[in-house]
C-alpha cells in the first residue's frame, strides 16, 4: 500500500532531490537511512536539523545533559521553555525535531555516553556524526566505529574556529592515525572557558552533513582530508591525511578505549553528595594556568595543592593529578559533563 504521505514527501525535498549529487534515487538513500548524533550540544543541534530538514529516514539523538539558558546562544533548536522546564536535550531536540519534519523516526537517548552502550548506538546507525564535548568520548566513538567498520564524521568547533574528518574505516585514516594520542586534561580549550561563537559551531556541522550525506550515498572520494578553519579570520585549509601502518587502532586493531579499565571514572562517594572524577591516564595540570583561564567563570581559590572552583551549585576541587571531587551533585553523568566543562578531556 502507498504511503499517504509520499507525495508531500516528494514534494518536500524536490529543490534537494534535483542535484546532481542526489537525484531522486539518492533521496531515496536518505529516506531509508539512519543516522546517529552523539551529543545534542551546539554542533548536534545544528548537525540533527540538516538531516533532518533532509530526510534523513531515521534519526537516534544521545546526550546526557539538560537544557540551561547558557545554551540558547548557540544550540539552535532549544528556546526558553526548554530552558524553564531544564529539559533532557536529547527530547527536547526530539520533540522540535518532530514539528520540523513528523514523517522521519526520532529516537531520543538520554544517557551518557560511555562502553556500555556505544556499540550498540553505533550499530543502529547507517553513519555516526560527533557532536560531543569532550576529547576521551570522540576516542570511543573511533574505537567502536573502527571495530564494527561503522563510518563516521569527527567534528569539533571553539572560539571561533573548528575541524572536521570524515572516518571511512578500511578505506582511509581514523582519528587516531591523525590524532595518535587524546590531549591530556586541561591543556585544550573549551567552550565554557574560551567561549564559543555561534556561527562556528553551525558551520562545522554543515560540513560535517555534507561529509555525512556522502557516506549516505555512497559517494566515492578521491582523497582523505582534515578541514579546518576559522571564521574570523577567514581562513581555510583541507589537507591530505593518510592511515598510519602503526595505528594503535585501525592497524593493530587495539580498542583500548572499548576497555572499560582504560575510560575516566567518575564514582559517587557515599554520603557526601560528590562525585570524584579520575582522568583515563595519569596527568599533570598546571593548576596556575587553569586558574587564569576558569577566573572568568567563578569563584576560583587556589593553595597550590590544589584548585576550587565553585560555580552555580557546584564546586569542583581539582588536583595536579587531574583528579576532581565535584560537590553538589550523587550523578556521575553530571560530574563528567562538569568536568568535561571546565577541566576538559
Amino acid at each position: 500500500m502507498d504511503d499517504p504521505k509520499r507525495p508531500a514527501v516528494s514534494e518536500r525535498y524536490s529543490r534537494q532531490a534535483v542535484l546532481a549529487q542526489i537525484g531522486p534515487e539518492g533521496q531515496e538513500k536518505l529516506l531509508s537511512s539512519a543516522a546517529l548524533v552523539v551529543g545534542c550540544g551546539a554542533l548536534g543541534c545544528a548537525q540533527a536539523q540538516l538531516l533532518a530538514r533532509a530526510g534523513v529516514g531515521r534519526l537516534v539523538l544521545v546526550d546526557r545533559d539538560f537544557v540551561e539558558l547558557s545554551n540558547l546562544q548557540r544550540q539552535l533548536l532549544f528556546d526558553e521553555s526548554d530552558a524553564a522546564q531544564r529539559l533532557p536535550k536529547a527530547e527536547a531536540a526530539a520533540r522540535h525535531l518532530h514539528a520540523i519534519n513528523s514523517s522521519i523516526r526520532l529516537e531520543p537517548v538520554v544517557a551518557d555516553l560511555t562502553v556500555r552502550n556505544v556499540l550498540e548506538l553505533v550499530l543502529s546507525a547507517d553513519v555516526v556524526l560527533d557532536a560531543t564535548d569532550n576529547v576521551e568520548t570522540r576516542y570511543l566513538v573511533n574505537d567502536a566505529c573502527v571495530k564494527e567498520g561503522k563510518r563516521w564524521v569527527y567534528g569539533g568547533a571553539v572560539g571561533t574556529s573548528g575541524v572536521v574528518l570524515a572516518v571511512r574505516p578500511g578505506d582511509g585514516p581514523c582519528l587516531r592515525c591523525v590524532f595518535p594520542e587524546p590531549a591530556p586534561p586541561g591543556t585544550l580549550p573549551t567552550c565554557d572557558v574560551a567561549g564559543v561563537l555561534n556561527s562556528a559551531p553551525v558551520a562545522i556541522a554543515a560540513l560535517q552533513v555534507v561529509e555525512a550525506t556522502k557516506i549516505l550515498l555512497g559517494a566515492k572520494v578521491d582523497a582523505h582530508r582534515l578541514h579546518s578553519f576559522d571564521l574570523w579570520a577567514p581562513s581555510f585549509r583541507s589537507v591530505k591525511v593518510h592511515r598510519g601502518p602503526a595505528c594503535r587502532c585501525c592497524g593493530a586493531r587495539d580498542f583500548e578505549f572499548l576497555r572499560a579499565e582504560q575510560g575516566s571514572t567518575a564514582t559517587s562517594l557515599c554520603g557526601r553528595n560528590a562525585v570524584q572524577v579520575t582522568p583515563a591516564r595519569p596527568t599533570s595540570l598546571a593548576l596556575e594556568e587553569l586558574r587564569g583561564r576558569l577566573a572568568s567563570l567563578g569563584r576560583v581559590t587556589s593553595n597550590g595543592l590544589l584548585l576550587q572552583l565553585a560555580i552555580g551549585p557546584h564546586e569542583l576541587i581539582i588536583f595536579p593529578d587531574g583528579r576532581a571531587i565535584v560537590r553538589g551533585t550523587s550523578d556521575p553523568a553530571v560530574a563528567r559533563g562538569l568536568y568535561a566543562k571546565y577541566v576538559g578531556g
